[in-house]
């Protein structure tokens, strides 16, 4: 058992760890965790988080406590703002594989199951972003686990740490998961007085105290802008984010499964008709896998506010299922008994061959990446295609786990190393530079619909969110000297209208990952798809 573990730490943390400081602070929400966590340090405020010097109420502080306490030691790097969400994808696949080993009484099972874990996209991006959802999903399984094996105690600690990481979700998605199959296993599975209030004190011990505090400090008003504003209303309304389809979250799901998604196909469909007519019964454990992924899948539907990063609690139940299903097939003989893996193995093999051609013909488009590494990863694309086509022809379905573990490992770190991290000073790095260069003591620094969220932790001063055009238009109007970050198809409008005409101080070339569409590689069109950032003046 030893050597298994081993190889599945090495996969995790090469999948998980290996480069993770890379890439710059993205434009997105890692920015502000990253520089939330920074302000932390410089300003010395451990109470309340501030992201570009103003309070930001929206999430729980502990993972601007882990991050800032980790740029005490090392300084204020990407590598240790992210350093939480990838710890805590390793730390998911070694509990992965420690509930599958548990509930199926078979090593192979939870090897595959932490392989897949540890080699699912939505994972591994999720892991290289400097955000507390990872952590949280971490938290969640470890606290639905706890509970079921009647650890009362870690159920609390989890509870209590994961109300500090990211709030009611702690709670709430654990409580949706654990009623359908205390309910059913009522008879063998006790719940005591003694228990609950067990995890609410340990729970209440550990969060309560900094929500008190943020309540003496800032009143009332902070309790109703998180758990009414950023908690219920995001839930229910869509004050955050437009009304998204019912069935927004299966390709989201699908997705987050690559490169794993081809072999849902070998799911125990059949039997799942089976127990609907009631020709056979699903065991305990059958039970509690599906309910475990099923019931937070149904919920996050029902709600107005989706977000991809919601489901991810119910990818661990799901590697399981996976795990269990291919091992199952692997060991039966038989083409028929076998058949599931055909498709899917040969469906998986065309994807990798499919990504091999859309990252040649990408190439372009990869401005600030290393040409070898990119050649590299197109290699490792085709020879992971050429072995899951070898598995597939000469039915070794036993190297399967094995081989797909590996290909979806080096799928994996190809995009990591030759499409989204490259050669440093990114653009966002150019751009903070060139600022500090013009800028003269106190001038304003406004950004427009770019580098919103991560100019700031480059440049360390406050910028002028312009998150509109009419914000644009004023800020641009200021009698006094002001500089502008703004995209190159956006500052003919804003000059038009306003009348200003302005100077442009320096560009940079830019490629923004989440404009990709499917059009943009298949047929990449650098003059249309790459974007020109300006900085400009007013005087």
């Amino acid at each position: 058992m030893r050597r298994p573990l081993l190889i599945l730490v090495l996969i995790a943390s090469c999948t998980f760890l290996l480069g993770v400081g890379r890439p710059a602070i993205t434009d997105s929400d890692e920015g502000f965790y990253a520089e939330a966590a920074r302000e932390m340090v410089a300003g010395g405020d451990w109470l309340t988080p501030h992201f570009n010097y103003e309070d930001r109420w929206q999430k729980p502080v502990l993972y601007y406590w882990l991050t800032a306490a980790t740029f005490l030691v090392t300084g204020p790097t990407e590598s240790a703002a992210r350093w939480w969400s990838a710890l805590s994808g390793v730390g998911l696949v070694l509990l992965t594989w420690a509930v599958a080993r548990r509930l199926t009484g078979h090593d192979d099972v939870a090897w595959l199951a932490g392989a897949i874990t540890a080699t699912s996209y939505g994972y591994f991006a999720m892991a290289r972003l400097a955000l507390p959802d990872l952590p949280l999903t971490l938290l969640i399984t470890l606290a639905i686990w706890s509970a079921l094996e009647r650890r009362w105690a870690v159920v609390g600690i989890a509870t209590g740490l994961g109300l500090l990481m990211k709030g009611p979700l702690a709670l709430v998605v654990p409580g949706i998961v654990l009623a359908p199959i205390w309910w059913r296993e009522r008879r063998t599975l006790t719940v005591s007085a003694a228990h609950v209030i067990t995890v609410a004190t340990i729970a209440a011990l550990i969060a309560v105290p900094w929500y008190a505090a943020m309540t003496a400090e800032h009143g009332i008003a902070y309790l109703q802008s998180f758990f009414i504003g950023d908690n219920l209303e995001r839930f229910a309304t869509d004050r955050f984010n437009e009304p998204r389809a019912l069935w927004f979250y299966i390709p989201i799901l699908i997705g987050g499964m690559l490169p794993w998604s081809m072999y849902l196909v070998t799911l125990p469909w059949p039997s799942v008709r089976s127990v609907i007519r009631r020709r056979r019964t699903l065991t305990d454990v059958e039970w509690r896998l599906l309910l475990w992924a099923s019931v937070p899948l149904l919920f996050f539907t029902l709600s107005i506010g989706k977000q991809p990063r919601y489901i991810l609690p119910i990818l661990p139940p799901l590697a399981i299922l996976l795990a269990r299903s291919i091992t199952t097939r692997v060991a039966r003989t038989g083409s028929r008994a076998q058949g599931g893996l055909v498709p899917a193995t040969w469906a998986t093999a065309t994807l990798y061959a499919v990504l091999a051609l859309l990252l040649y013909r990408a190439r372009p488009m990869l401005i600030g990446t290393y040409a070898a590494l990119t050649t590299t990863g197109i290699t490792l694309f085709v020879a992971s295609a050429g072995a899951l086509a070898w598995v597939a022809l000469s039915r070794r379905w036993h190297r399967l786990p094995a081989i797909a573990s590996l290909c979806a490992a080096a799928l994996l770190l190809s995009m990591q190393f030759g499409a989204l991290s490259g050669r440093r000073p990114e653009p966002v790095e150019q751009v903070a530079e060139m600022v500090r260069q013009h800028r003269d003591a106190d001038q304003l620094v406004g950004t427009y619909q770019v580098f919103v969220r991560n100019l700031v932790f480059y440049t360390r001063f406050k910028q002028e969110d312009l998150y509109d055009e009419g914000r644009a238009l004023e800020f641009l109007r200021s009698p006094e000297p002001i500089l502008l970050v703004v995209r190159e198809t956006d500052l003919p409008r804003l000059e038009a209208i306003s009348g200003i005409a302005t100077r442009t101080l320096g560009s940079v070339p830019y490629f923004n990952a989440a404009n990709v569409r499917l059009r943009t590689l298949i047929a990449p069109m650098p003059a249309q798809d790459l974007e020109t950032v300006l900085l400009v003046t007013n005087h």
